[in-house]
């Protein structure tokens, strides 16, 4: 299984400004070979190789590893729309590999190459993740510039265990009011979230009808701090969601929620919140925690979740009226609706149905063939 790892280089003066000029000049070459491809429509990296290797070395003074990276980075960037010009910031990340950056964790050092050669800077691995550097793969390590500050995105080779077989389900549940809500009926309430939302959405809107550089600055001070925010929350719950499951040796079944910012028929005020969370890193936060756990997660038709009756099946739109409670029309039943929905999300994995298993990160997927009874 691969992750990717975040580690801060802790750069001198002099190693931040070879890096920084290595990066911009990077992208100025990024940009000039994505210029040549869009309008030669070359997209193909051997075929851009022997379009442009040569003329690229001579005009940006780059080494044959960097003038490598730079056509593998354009021809990446056009796999998926070749009908716009990419164009590329000049602080966008480098690519590295085992040619371009060595790893000597006994000093804590990393070698990196820069414009003007090889350099060790400082590298800071952090204690939330223990990991033995033979399993850094040679394939890529990204260089990214954030806050003035050098991190690398290191790939890691992960041991994954093999997952558990069971015939029993933890359902959940996403939603806006609870951010996510258990078939065993633990809520993870959205009240504290939707306060700061709305803080900040407050606080968006004054600075920008300013619009003066401080608040420009301010905005931008905000914004990484509600994304961090949100980042946090979803550790959390993703965590706890997964540890539950793993103590009851139980998968996880969640709906398929692929399109969930593409309907149209949802008010301005819910695509405003759906908007406003990530569900998808919530989603793919439960995904990489269960596979690392060896938790089966499995997704499920989400289609009438909500207005399906947990007790008698009898699916009816009345059936629930509001975000919080549920009344079935046929049996009377009521209960949280999330933890109704929750309910049939569960049984949908029991019962006789369609199954999906998906190992996102290796782009893996298996249907069972069954029917629904």
């Amino acid at each position: 299984m691969q992750i990717a790892v975040k580690s801060k280089l802790i750069t001198t003066k002099e190693q931040k400004d070879m890096l920084l000029e290595t990066m911009i000049r990077f992208n100025e070459a990024c940009s000039y070979v994505s210029q040549i491809a869009f309008k030669q429509k070359t997209f193909n990296k051997y075929k851009l190789h022997h379009l442009v290797y040569y003329n690229v070395r001579e005009k940006f003074e780059l080494s044959a590893q960097f003038t490598e990276s730079v056509i593998a980075k354009v021809a990446d960037s056009y796999k998926k729309d070749k009908k716009v010009l990419r164009k590329f910031r000049s602080l966008g990340a480098i690519i590295y590999d085992c040619h371009t950056v060595n790893y000597l964790k006994k000093a804590n050092l990393v070698s990196i190459l820069t414009l003007e050669g090889r350099t060790k800077v400082g590298i800071q691995y952090g204690d939330n993740r223990q990991f033995d550097l033979k399993t850094v793969l040679g394939k890529q390590s990204d260089l990214i510039y954030h806050n003035n500050e050098f991190y690398l995105m290191l790939t890691i080779e992960v041991p994954e265990p093999e997952p558990i077989e069971t015939n029993e389900f933890l359902g959940v549940d996403l939603g806006i009011v609870n951010l996510a809500t258990t078939s065993d009926g633990k809520v993870y309430s959205g009240e504290k979230c939707t306060k700061i939302r709305k803080r900040y959405n407050r606080l968006r809107a004054e600075l920008q009808s300013v619009g003066t550089y401080s608040a420009k600055k301010h905005l931008k001070k905000i914004s990484g701090q509600e994304r961090r925010f949100k980042k946090d929350t979803n550790h959390c719950i993703s965590k706890d969601i997964v540890k539950i499951a793993k103590d009851t040796d139980r998968s996880i079944v969640l709906e398929e929620l692929t399109n969930i910012r593409s309907k149209k028929t949802a008010s301005r005020k819910l695509n405003d919140s759906i908007g406003k969370w990530a569900f998808s890193e919530l989603r793919g936060y439960i995904e990489y925690k269960a596979k690392e756990s060896g938790i089966p997660v499995i997704f499920v038709d989400p289609r009438y979740t909500s207005q399906q009756c947990s007790v008698c099946g009898h699916t009816e739109k009345d059936n629930r009226k509001s975000q919080s409670n549920f009344k079935c029309k046929h049996c009377g039943h009521t209960e949280n609706a999330d933890f109704n929905a929750a309910k049939n999300i569960t049984s949908r994995a029991s019962v006789n149905m369609p199954i999906v298993f998906y190992l996102s990160n290796q782009g893996f997927e298996t249907q069972a063939t069954q029917t629904l009874v």
